[in-house]
């Protein structure tokens, strides 16, 4: 799947694997043969440039509109927010949207928002809030969100094959100054404090709070850090486009929800 932007999403997210999105970008890396958890080890810090926000008084609109819709779960003031036409959505699968069907209805069995369980409502909330979007290589005119950040693709290969990981267990942190805890606690002694940069998401998460992750730091020490101050790559995005002088959502990445 790609990214939900809720800290209750961010375990799953990570320990489920990259996404297809990701897996393109990042073709060398492969599965490594290893056992269930892979024993901490240290490895070189990969560092993180977090991409810009994107100043568009249209696009700041269209994404209060969606917020709006999303708080009330109307999917009427939706569907005004989506292309009638050229809707895609690109899932493992690859292109899953229905050309018979309108945008909003591919996008809504897309987030699943008929199913009270989903998440949908909460994850397009979420998309609402993102301050940054990046241009859809594959598609002129079209830019993503939330946008990936720049990095050394290849030294996030070499840290993922040198700790005999796979690369759904890595994760990057969206802030600087994150700090990491003794324990699953929020006041646990903090051990140190990391920046901007690729985490290792140990696989089998013991947190006795599901709102911290386990992670082993570029020093190979084990600790705990929170699931919203990391973030997975290759996370589901929500994707727009002009439509005329408007902007609109014009497709969806990722699996259904």
């Amino acid at each position: 799947m790609r990214y939900l932007p809720l800290a209750a999403a961010i375990a799953s997210t990570l320990l489920t694997g990259l996404s297809a999105t990701a897996q393109q970008q990042l073709p060398n890396l492969k599965p490594a043969p290893a056992p269930a958890v892979a024993p901490a080890k240290p490895y070189k810090a990969v560092t993180v440039t977090p991409p810009a926000s994107v100043k568009d008084p249209g696009l700041d609109a269209l994404r209060k509109q969606l917020a709006d819709a999303a708080k009330a779960k109307d999917k009427a003031a939706l569907g005004r927010l989506v292309v009638a036409k050229g809707f895609f959505w690109e899932s493992e699968k690859g292109e899953s949207a229905d050309k018979n069907k309108s945008g909003a209805d591919n996008l809504a069995k897309a987030l699943d928002l008929d199913s009270k369980d989903s998440g949908g409502w909460e994850a397009l909330a979420g998309y609402a809030a993102e301050p940054n979007a990046s241009a859809m290589p594959s598609r002129k005119g079209i830019v993503c969100a939330p946008a990936e950040p720049t990095f050394n693709e290849q030294a996030l290969e070499q840290a993922v094959k040198a700790t005999g990981t796979d690369p759904g267990e890595w994760g990057y942190t969206v802030a600087p100054d994150v700090e990491v805890r003794a324990a699953a606690k929020k006041d646990a002694p903090v051990s140190e404090k990391l920046g901007q940069q690729f985490v290792r998401v140990m696989m089998e998460n013991d947190a006795a709070d599901p709102s911290f992750l386990r992670i082993v730091t570029p020093s190979g020490k084990v600790g705990f850090i929170a699931a919203d101050a990391l973030a997975p790559l290759g996370s589901d995005q929500l994707c727009y486009a002009k439509d005329g002088a408007a902007w609109k959502i014009t497709g969806f990445i990722g699996a259904s929800q």
